[in-house]
């Protein structure tokens, strides 16, 4: 059989490979998952509201399906491999719809949950009782109908906005709906009036819904306290007919008082009280009325009610009649001498009694006789009845007055014999008779007929006292009488009785009597000022210690009064040392008073005057006893000597004699003292010429910047300076500056040429001298024979040559000189040039000699050169000698110097007073 062609081949092959292709797929579906799925899977839906449901799946062609469901539905929409419904009047609490889809022979299914939700719109609270009794349990109830899911629910039960009690209901099952809160409170006083409400809070936000709350409507409570006391009720026995008293019913413990309610009645009359409230207390007051018709035995009822409760308390009361009684006299008005009749008399079941005495049975009047005397007159009669009521005894009075018509009577307690007034404050002046009608009464003074104004207020004065005769009378007769009038008055103390100075005199007898005027007659006593207790009195001999002042007081029954007086006792002069002395020293310049106070009184005045020799006669200068600045100082020229003091006032005059003697304070000047001195330095040391005039005579120290003026056996030039001498004696101290200065002798001390290193001809060199000396010396110089050209400075101290010459070498010597001698210096200056090999002034030869050197030698000698070695081979290739030892010019500083001591000095010339050249080689 021959193969297939090609082209089958071809589609075979793409044959199997769709099979394989097919089979691939077949095999890839068959292991894909089917799946149906419902959106939303739980929904949360409020009750009676809708919701769309969305069924699905993943199978491609799933041969039919559907969503199971009890809930309504509205509409659905369908596609291949979904379908959509919509659920209305969700009300069920929960439901599991079920989507299912027929897909390759199997079922594939997805359940869902919807739960409904319902909002807390009802909030009821179980009605409170009307009236809760504090300190009793009450319950709060609080329903909330429908709301759910009950586990998301929180009831709240509040006083206010204070929460008592809140509780969740989370845990619940989910189709729990509706929920009560039930809780026992305790009712306290601060309730009344609280508003109690309850809060319900359905809390969806776990479920992506919010919080739905609501609050019940409030319902206010009354709480009240009523005690278990009845009321305390206060009310009369007895009433009497006609009559009306006040009646009060009390009670406490009530809370709140004010919404209380009060009856208060007397048998069957309501009575209206006035209520008044304090804290818990309550008190009604109301007045109670009897009439006639209501005689007989009432209850008074008085009950207090609060929160429906009551608490009541009752009393009798008796309702009465009881008259006055009559009272009659015969004649109201009678002379004196009539007989006069009184009568009492009252109701039938009343007891009268007249003047204390009962009349014989209930019903019967009293009566009563008598004859009429001044005594009677104004006589008040009393007439009582009595009455029983209900076992108690009741009383009625009435009352009556004679009156008696007799002459006036004086009597002592009306118009005493005797009156004493106090001076000054107003008074009324009363003298009173007795008599009816009223007498009238009047007082006219025995001596001169003035008549004290009787009745009248008005001020009482000293003139008023005095003997007068009262006159009482009126149509009846008269009566008379004598009567002394005082009238008392404080102490005084005028300055005739008791002046304000009193002089005494020592040794006298005198007694300090002090007169003062006052009724009753003032007693007087004078104390010493300070000394309590030390009262003068008698006759006593004057000593000073009496002088001073005395507090003298005048008191008597009407006050005191009281003065200073001032007693001064006099006395003859007399000297005290202490104030005078018998030796006074006068000191210059003090300005210094003689002292010389004298006791006595009045004050002696005093006066010394010499006796003998230069001061005879002569008035010595005294001190005021009271130095002010503007008095008079002590004359410049007082004498000293013997003077006579004598001092005189009107009680006599006292000698005494008094040495005076002069004495001045240090001084110090120019002529005593100079304030320039000069010493010479190496001199012996002696003290400072200062020195201080004075009496008694001063000592004088020197001291420079503090340190005592020291001992030493030489003068140096540390002593120089500026020192303080200080005088001293008994009368003071006086001071002066001194300056000191040390000069000494000159010294060279420095001599020196410049340039150190030598002179050249036509060179310039310069010496320099410094010389130590006080006072400052001269400076002179004394040069070489020849040199000329030669240049000082102003103060000779410098020696200048420009252009040095041969004659210019030699020896120099400088010299310094002041008025304590001279010392002196010297320096050799050597200036050296070629060689000269033809005679002294061959010009030419000279200038052929030179032409024909190669060069210049150097020959260099000097002190400090001497004991060393010159490299001359060096020196020539530099054109100078060098000192191998390093050594350059001497001491002086200047090379080719020499310093020795003037002709005669026996001073040794210094170390570097060398003499040295310098020798200058052509090469």
């Amino acid at each position: 059989m021959p193969g297939p062609s090609p082209g089958l081949r071809r589609a075979l092959l793409g044959l199997w490979a769709a099979l394989g292709l097919g089979l691939l797929g077949l095999s890839a579906v068959a292991q894909e998952p089917f799946w149906a799925d419902l959106q939303p899977r739980v929904a949360l839906v409020e009750r009676g509201g809708s919701l769309w449901l969305n069924c699905s799946t993943n199978c491609p062609r799933p041969e039919r399906g559907g969503l199971e469901t009890s809930l309504r539905r509205n509409g659905t929409q369908r596609g291949l491999r979904w379908l959509a419904r919509q659920l209305v009047d969700i009300r069920e609490p929960e439901t599991q719809p079920v989507c299912f889809f027929r897909c390759a022979r199997r079922t594939l299914q997805a359940r869902g949950l919807i739960r409904t939700f319902q909002r807390p719109d009802r909030v009821e609270l179980v009605p409170l009782p009307a009236w809760q009794p504090v300190g009793e349990n009450f319950t709060l109830s609080c329903r909330v109908p429908g709301a759910g899911p009950r586990g998301s629910l929180t009831l709240t039960l509040l006083r206010g906005t204070q929460e008592l009690i809140r509780r969740s209901f989370a845990g619940e099952p989910p189709r729990a709906r509706g929920a009560v809160l039930t809780a026992t409170v305790l009712a306290r006083r601060e309730d009344h009036g609280a508003n109690f409400s309850c809060r319900a809070e359905l809390d969806l936000r776990p479920h992506g819904l919010g919080l739905f709350e609501n609050t019940s409507a409030p319902r206010e409570l009354r709480t009240f306290s009523l005690s278990p006391d009845p009321p305390r009720l206060a009310a009369p026995r007895l009433l009497e007919a006609g009559s009306e008293k006040p009646v009060t019913c009390a009670l406490d413990g009530l809370f709140p008082a004010p919404e209380a309610r009060v009856y208060l009645a007397l048998g069957d009359q309501r009575l209206s009280p006035d209520v008044t409230l304090e804290g818990d207390a309550l008190m009604a007051t109301a007045t109670a009325t009897a009439s006639a018709e209501q005689e007989g035995a009432k209850q008074l009822v008085c009950s207090v009610t609060l929160g429906g409760e009551s608490r009541e308390t009752r009393e009798n009361l008796t309702i009465y009649s009881f008259p006055e009684p009559l009272l009659t006299l015969s004649e109201t008005s009678v002379p004196e001498g009539k007989m006069v009749t009184v009568t009492c008399a009252a109701g039938a079941q009343a007891l009268v009694t007249l003047e204390g005495i009962p009349a014989a049975v209930p019903g019967q009047p009293a009566q009563l006789q008598l004859n009429a005397t001044d005594d009677d007159d104004r006589r008040g009669f009393f007439c009582a009845a009595t009455l029983e009521v209900d076992g108690e005894t009741l009383s009625k009075n009435r009352s009556a007055e004679l009156r008696v018509l007799y002459a006036p009577r004086l009597d002592d307690s009306d118009c005493p014999r005797s009156w004493t007034w106090p001076e000054g404050p107003e008074q009324t002046l009363r003298c009173e008779a007795r008599g009816n009608p009223a007498p009238s009464v009047h007082c006219v003074r025995r001596d001169g007929g003035a008549v004290l104004a009787l009745g009248l207020l008005g001020p009482v004065t000293r003139a008023l006292a005095g003997s007068y005769r009262c006159t009482a009378a009126n149509v009846q007769g008269q009566a008379v009488k004598d009567v002394m009038l005082t009238v008392e008055y404080a102490p005084a103390l005028d300055s005739v009785g008791c002046p304000e100075r009193i002089t005494w005199l020592e040794g006298t007898e005198a007694s300090l009597v002090c007169v003062a005027h006052g009724v009753p007659p003032p007693s007087v006593s004078c104390v010493r000022s300070g000394e309590a207790g030390a009262v003068m009195e008698g006759l006593l001999r004057v000593a000073r210690e009496h002088a001073g002042t005395y507090r003298c007081e005048a008191t008597n029954a009407r006050g005191s009064a009281a003065k200073n007086v001032i007693v001064t006792v006099e006395y003859g002069p007399s000297f005290e040392e202490l104030s005078c002395p018998s030796n006074w020293t006068w000191v210059e310049g003090t300005g210094r008073l003689f002292p010389c106070e004298v006791d006595g009184k009045p004050e002696p005045s005093v006066q010394c005057v010499g006796s003998g020799g230069a001061t005879e006669g002569v008035l010595l200068p005294l001190a005021p006893p009271d130095p002010s600045p503007r008095a008079p100082g002590t004359p410049g020229d007082l004498a000293p000597g013997i003077y006579v003091c004598n001092a005189t006032n009107r009680h006599g005059s006292m000698v005494k004699t008094v040495v005076v003697s002069a004495e001045s304070p240090p001084q110090m000047d120019e002529s005593t003292c100079p304030s320039h001195q000069t010493w010479l330095e190496g001199a012996e040391a002696a003290a400072l010429a200062c020195s201080a005039r004075g009496l008694p005579s001063p000592g004088v120290r020197c001291s420079r910047e503090g340190v005592p003026w020291p001992e030493r056996q030489r003068v140096s030039r540390g002593d120089a300076g500026t020192y303080s001498c200080v005088a001293t004696n008994a009368h003071g101290t006086d001071s002066r500056m001194v300056t000191v200065g040390v000069e000494y002798r000159p010294v060279v001390a420095e001599l020196a040429a410049s340039p150190p290193g030598g002179v050249r001809p036509g060179g310039n060199f310069t010496l320099t001298c410094r010389a130590e000396a006080w006072p400052p010396a001269q400076i002179s110089w004394r040069a070489p024979p020849g040199a000329l050209n030669l240049g000082l400075s102003s103060n000779n101290s410098t020696l200048s040559v420009a252009g040095a010459m041969g004659s210019h070498g030699g020896e120099y010597e400088c010299a310094a000189t002041n008025a304590h001698g001279r010392h002196a210096r010297r320096i050799t200056v050597r200036v050296a040039g070629p060689w000269l090999w033809v005679a002294l002034g061959s010009a030419a030869g000279g200038a052929a000699l030179l032409a024909a050197g190669a060069g210049l030698a150097f020959y260099v000698q000097s002190t400090a050169c001497k004991k060393g070695e010159y490299n001359v081979q060096e020196a020539e290739s530099s054109g100078e000698a060098v000192c191998l030892n390093g050594a350059g010019g001497g001491a002086g500083g200047g090379a080719g110097a020499e310093g020795g001591p003037e002709a005669g000095d026996t001073a040794e010339s210094p170390a570097g007073g060398e003499v040295f050249a310098i020798q200058l080689t052509s090469t």
